[in-house]
């Protein structure tokens, strides 16, 4: 469990800046969109990642890559503890191969990792939608400023109710699923250890 917490530490300084450039992107359209509508602007201007990142150094500098990363760090980290027990728990259920060597079958070990990561994907996603929330540099019409992360959850919880914070668990569980059960099973195969030039 502290490995695992330990492991999703770790990886959020590579992956803060890309899921803050993500959600620009994936948001930005709307909210462009919103502005039409509203009259503030006659047309949709267009970004990209190159352009986003750039204002965010002019802006902010490095830091302003890194927005949200304590609800990212609470959301990562989360994840990592949920999913590597469950996963051990699981992956120990199932028959083990015939060379004695005490380890799960491949199918075993995929089917774990599907099951691990939709379920610890669904059960931090209350903190996937807040670190959204606040990773968004441009807001739509009358849409909610949030100062932090206790700030949004109180306000989410208060506005939109317990369900809000579940918003997207179903698409975030089928594209988590697969991504960690072909992870154990690569594992399984040894890939790692074979471009590592180590042993299994």
């Amino acid at each position: 469990m502290t490995a695992g917490g330990l492991a999703g530490l770790c990886q959020i300084v590579v992956t803060t800046p890309m899921e803050l450039l993500k959600i620009q992107l994936q948001d930005a359209g709307r909210v462009a969109a919103q502005a039409v509508a509203s009259g503030q602007t006659a047309s949709v201007p267009k970004i990209s990642a190159t352009s986003i990142t750039l204002q965010l150094l002019r802006e902010k500098g490095i830091l302003g890559l890194y927005r949200g990363t304590a609800a990212t760090m609470l959301r990562d980290v989360s994840f990592s503890i949920v999913y590597f027990p469950l996963f051990a728990h699981l992956n120990s259920l199932g028959p083990r191969k015939s060379d004695g060597s005490g380890e799960a079958v491949f199918w075993c070990s995929f089917l774990a990792g599907c099951a691990s990561g939709s379920l610890a994907a669904l059960a931090v996603n209350p903190f996937d939608v807040v670190k959204t929330r606040l990773q968004l540099l441009s807001k739509g019409v009358n849409e909610t400023q949030y100062s932090g992360i206790m700030n949004a959850i109180i306000t989410i919880m208060k506005d939109e109710g317990p369900r809000a914070f579940f918003k997207g668990g179903a698409c975030r569980m089928i594209v988590i699923a697969p991504l960690f059960g072909i992870a154990q099973m690569v594992y399984y195969f040894g890939v790692g250890e074979a471009i590592l030039g180590y042993k299994k």
